[in-house]
C-alpha cells in the first residue's frame, strides 16, 4: 500500500471513529481545544424514542454547532462542550436531565425541548442556570426569571394560527392534546379567530400518543362542516397520525357537514391561487410548525402529500429562505451526514438560534472563565442578539418583555404564515405578523 493511500485510509478511519463517539446519545462532546481559556459546558435535552413527540435533531444540532465553533477555535477562545440528555417526555426524565446539568457544571441549558417545565425549571433555578431558547411549550419557559426564550412559544403559534385561518374558515375544529398544556390552546386560537370577528373553534381533546384518531377526526369534520370548514390539528408528532385517520373517513353522503346554526359570519378570503388549503372536498386542513413541517410533508409524499394546500403558522421564515444559509453551511460541513440534523426541522432551527444567542453572549463577556451567573447577568443587562433575520433582534430587558398573562417572558411575538405548495412550505404572505396584542388580550 502506498504512503498516500495509507494516509487516506487512516484519515477516514479516524474521522469515522470521531463521528461515532460524537453522536452518542448522552455525554460530552470532545471537540477541538479552543485555547487557554476555560471550556464552556452546556446541556441540550430532548425526548427521543418515546411514544409521543420526539426531537432527536435538537441535541444533534447542538453537537454539530459545537464541532463547528471548536473547529474555529471555540467561542472567544473557549472550547464548547455539549452534554446531551434524553428527556423521555416525562417529568422524571426532565428533572433527571436538569439535575445532571447541575451536577456536571453546565453554565446554561440551550435549545432544548420539554413539556415538563415545572420538573426542570426548579433544579435550574436553584442552581442559577439560565435556560436559553427552549422550544416554547410550557408556561414556565415564559415566566421563570432564568428563562430566555427565542420565540413566542406555542401561545404565539396558536394565536397566530387563528388569525391565519380567520380569513377563509367559516367554522374551525381544533384537535389538541388532552393535557394541561393542551387545555390552554382553545382560548389562544379563539383570540386569533375573533380578532377578525369570527366565532370560536370547536374544541376536541385527544390522547397525545394514540395510534389512530377516527373518532376525533369524525367529530372534527362534523363540527367544521364541509363548506368553508377548517380542521386544525396540533398534536406534535401524532398530527400525521390524526390526518391519516382524517383522510380515511368516508365522504359525507350529501357532501356537506351538519349545520347547527352556529358560525354563519361572512368575510371569507377569495381562496384563489395555488395552495388554498382545501382537502377532503372543501375542508381546509391546517396546523402549526412543530406539528407539521417540511420533514413530515416529505415523508408523506411531497406534492402528493395529504398536507398539500394546508395552512401552517411558524415562528421563523420558511426553510428555503436565504436567512438559513449560514446554518445550512454548518450542517453540510459538520453534521457528518447525521440525518437527524434536518435544516427544515423547527427543533433544529430553534437550537441553531439558541446557540447563536449563547455564542454572542459568551463573546460579549470576554472572560477567561464563563459562569452561569455571568451569562444570566449579561442577558438581564441588555445583551442584544442579531439572528440574521431569522427573528427580530432579541433582548430580554424588562421593557422588552410582552408581559402577557401566563407568558410574561415573551420577547419575540412575531410569527409567519405559510402554506404547502407543490410539496414545499412557502410563505403565504411575506414577512412577520405581530401577534403580541392577540396573546395579551386573549379571552
Amino acid at each position: 500500500m502506498t504512503g498516500r493511500r495509507l494516509t487516506s485510509l487512516l484519515a477516514s478511519v479516524t474521522a469515522a471513529a470521531a463521528g461515532a463517539s460524537l453522536l452518542t446519545g448522552c455525554g460530552v462532546l470532545p471537540g477541538a481545544t479552543g485555547g487557554s481559556r476555560e471550556p464552556v459546558t452546556v446541556m441540550t435535552w430532548a425526548p427521543d424514542q418515546t411514544r409521543a413527540t420526539n426531537m432527536p435533531g435538537m441535541p444533534a444540532m447542538a453537537q454539530t454547532f459545537a464541532r463547528w465553533v471548536n473547529s474555529q477555535g471555540g467561542i472567544d477562545g473557549h472550547e464548547l462542550r455539549v452534554l446531551t440528555c434524553n428527556e423521555q417526555n416525562t417529568p422524571a426524565g426532565a428533572a433527571a436531565c436538569a439535575r445532571r446539568a447541575v451536577r456536571e457544571g453546565a453554565v446554561a441549558v440551550v435549545g432544548s425541548y420539554s413539556q415538563n417545565g415545572r420538573a426542570f425549571m426548579a433544579p435550574l433555578e436553584a442552581a442559577g442556570i439560565p435556560y436559553i431558547g427552549g422550544y416554547g411549550l410550557t408556561e414556565d419557559e415564559f415566566s421563570s426569571h432564568l428563562s430566555y426564550p427565542v420565540n413566542g412559544g406555542l401561545a404565539s403559534l396558536i394565536a397566530g394560527h387563528g388569525m391565519q385561518l380567520a380569513e377563509d374558515c367559516r367554522r374551525v375544529s381544533l384537535v389538541r392534546p388532552d393535557t394541561l398544556a393542551g387545555d390552554r390552546l382553545p382560548r389562544l386560537l379563539d383570540a386569533g379567530l375573533k380578532k377578525q370577528s369570527k366565532r370560536g373553534a370547536f374544541d376536541i381533546p385527544a390522547v397525545e400518543d394514540a395510534t389512530e384518531y377516527t373518532v376525533q377526526a369524525t367529530r372534527a369534520r362534523e363540527k367544521a362542516g364541509t363548506e368553508d370548514g377548517c380542521v386544525a390539528a396540533v398534536l406534535g408528532e401524532r398530527t400525521q397520525t390524526f390526518f391519516d385517520s382524517f383522510r380515511r373517513l368516508p365522504e359525507p353522503v350529501d357532501g356537506s357537514g351538519p349545520n347547527d346554526g352556529e358560525g354563519k359570519s361572512e368575510g371569507k378570503g377569495d381562496g384563489k391561487g395555488e395552495g388554498n388549503g382545501e382537502s377532503e372536498g372543501s375542508v381546509r386542513i391546517s396546523s402549526v410548525l412543530g406539528s407539521v413541517g417540511q420533514p413530515v410533508i416529505d415523508r408523506t409524499g411531497g406534492a402528493r402529500s395529504p398536507f398539500e394546500g394546508a395552512y401552517v403558522t411558524g415562528w421563523y421564515p420558511d426553510a428555503d429562505d436565504k436567512s438559513w444559509e449560514p446554518m445550512r453551511k454548518v450542517i453540510r460541513e459538520h453534521a457528518f451526514a447525521d440525518n437527524r440534523v434536518d435544516p427544515s426541522d423547527t427543533g433544529v432551527q430553534t437550537t441553531w438560534i439558541a446557540y447563536t444567542v449563547l455564542k454572542e453572549v459568551v463573546e460579549s463577556l470576554d472572560k477567561d472563565v464563563v459562569t452561569a451567573r455571568r451569562i444570566a447577568e449579561a442577558l438581564d443587562r441588555g445583551a442584544q442578539v442579531d439572528t440574521g433575520g431569522l427573528t427580530p433582534k432579541l433582548r430580554w430587558m424588562y421593557e422588552d418583555l410582552l408581559g402577557a398573562p401566563d407568558f410574561p417572558r415573551i420577547v419575540n411575538h412575531e410569527v409567519t404564515f405559510q402554506v404547502v405548495r407543490k410539496g414545499r412550505l412557502v410563505a403565504q404572505k411575506p414577512g412577520f405578523v405581530d401577534v403580541g396584542p392577540t396573546v395579551t388580550n386573549r379571552g
